[in-house]
């Protein structure tokens, strides 16, 4: 199974997908309003938004988004209900992608070693967009360390 996060913004999709671009890399795919069947009934502000965008993010797993469009019904409403918790490979890798990510935006937790033993941090980028970064040397079953399993699990 595969697990591609799908966000949603309110007229700034490709701003946003352009920065996450800078720091995942990969190939920019972005399809707009105004290719869709139908679109000539769009208000002519919304034939520009983003009707589908996406960049890898590694392992065959992508990051997509749209643009919400009001005419159509569509409100954002961003809040703290959803995070993209991220996995990396490295330390240095989980350095790169939290400096990279939380630029322009707030920090919650600053990346660093935990009392349960990962390497963490969060933030909220400059898109109101939610992240986690959790570099563990160590992971079992539960992707938990071994001394924290056993209290998870009892």
């Amino acid at each position: 199974m595969k697990l591609n996060p799908y966000l949603n913004f309110d007229g700034n999709a490709e701003e946003a997908f352009k920065f996450y671009q800078t720091v995942f890399g990969g190939e920019l795919f972005l399809q707009r309003m105004n290719q869709a069947p139908g679109s000539e009934s769009l208000l002519e502000n919304e034939k520009n938004r983003v009707m589908h965008v996406s960049i890898p993010i590694g392992d065959g797993q992508f990051l997509m988004a749209s643009d919400c469009v009001p005419s159509m019904g569509h409100v954002l409403n961003v809040g703290n209900n959803n995070y993209i918790s991220i996995t990396p490979d490295s330390r240095k890798e989980a350095d790169r992608l939290f400096n990279g990510l939380s630029a322009g935006g707030k920090v919650e937790m600053p990346i660093a070693d935990m009392f349960w033993g990962d390497y963490f941090g969060s933030f909220e980028d400059k898109f109101g967009v939610r992240w986690m970064i959790n570099f563990s040397n160590k992971e079992n079953t539960y992707g938990l360390k071994e001394d924290v399993k056993a209290e998870a699990v009892h």
